[in-house]
């Protein structure tokens, strides 16, 4: 079975543990991580979107962090060329499946790369960056998260945000990005936010990786309407992996979930909104883990449960690759 996966931090997990043993490891093609090329290969991958994760407390230029990340990025894509390329737009990934070749689609997670410059969003695209998370745990020039931050107090993790959403800045990106060709992903926004994206747009958006908050209540989740709201846009949204997005916390004990709780998730989004706007988003290398989903290579496990479930083959093609595909193929001309 083929796979496409919204969202991974590996890129950043890398630069990071090179930084802290002042090697160059670990590397793309082969390492102790959640994800590399060798298990993608094994897993049928068809595409990857890796993501250039910036924590914005630990950089005083969040651009030259996305840079360097994106430097990393390429040159491992260089070192591994037998086996993956880079793609900005559809046809690409067709080309380099036909040649045997899996892809990678380069995004941001964190709008505040970008300090609300337009000029800065317009050199992440020619960089070939073609999905950008508007925000992240934080607020920034572009809007809020879903976490509530009030003037003296701390910042409540769990309660969602209904209040705050995109800023003016904000509200000009999207139109900036629905005339480049940028894929707006609304994972980690607040939910005023997401329905200010979903009011002044017109284009399919992703949450990228995201689950069902009436299955987990979670706030980085989606509610049934935002769901129904995505799915009526003709979104995707990717299946996060993180345990603490899949399952509710009882009492003071560590969460464990894995295959079934994933599954939960997705019999839930597929009867209240249908199949088609369910994709992967795994979240690997920016989790703690899965129970079950201990890296790439287990990927099969759920394609059984999902037969097992009930969905038919059509179905399980769509959320392991192709509705993405559809979207990414309405979006990167």
């Amino acid at each position: 079975m083929k796979i496409i996966d919204m969202h991974c931090d590996t890129i950043s997990a890398i630069y990071h543990c090179r930084k802290k043993s002042g090697t160059k490891e670990p590397n793309l093609y082969e390492n102790n991580l959640h994800l590399d090329l060798k298990k993608m290969k094994k897993s049928e991958y068809l595409l990857q979107n890796f993501a250039l994760f910036v924590h914005l407390p630990s950089w005083e230029n969040p651009l030259e962090a996305c840079l360097i990340l994106a430097d990393l990025y390429y040159r491992e894509l260089e070192a591994n060329t037998e086996l993956i390329l880079p793609v900005t737009k559809y046809s690409q990934i067709l080309e380099n499946d036909s040649k045997g070749k899996m892809s990678a689609l380069l995004t941001v997670e964190e709008g505040g790369t970008t300090k609300g410059e337009v000029s800065y969003l317009r050199t992440l695209y020619r960089l070939g960056v073609r999905m950008l998370t508007l925000t992240w745990n934080y607020p920034n020039e572009l809007g809020y998260p879903n976490a509530i931050t009030k003037q003296g107090q701390e910042t409540d993790w769990d309660g969602v945000n209904t209040e705050n959403g995109l800023t003016q800045k904000g509200l000009e990106f999207l139109e900036e990005m629905q005339q480049l060709g940028m894929i707006i992903d609304v994972s980690h926004l607040s939910d005023a936010g997401f329905y200010d994206v979903f009011e002044h747009t017109k284009v399919p958006f992703v949450a990228s990786h995201s689950n069902a908050r009436a299955v987990c209540r979670h706030r980085r989740n989606l509610s049934d309407d935002m769901i129904r709201k995505l799915s009526q846009r003709g979104g995707v949204m990717g299946i996060n992996y993180a345990m603490d997005f899949l399952k509710n916390p009882s009492g003071e004990e560590k969460i464990h979930a894995g295959i079934k709780e994933i599954v939960d998730h997705i019999l839930y989004i597929r009867n209240l909104a249908g199949s088609d706007c369910i994709g992967l988003g795994s979240d690997f290398d920016g989790i703690d883990g899965n129970d079950d989903l201990k890296d790439v290579s287990y990927l099969p496990i759920l394609e059984d449960a999902l037969h097992s479930a009930g969905l038919s083959q059509k179905e399980i093609e769509g959320i392991f690759y192709k509705n993405v595909l559809r979207v990414y193929r309405e979006l990167l001309d």
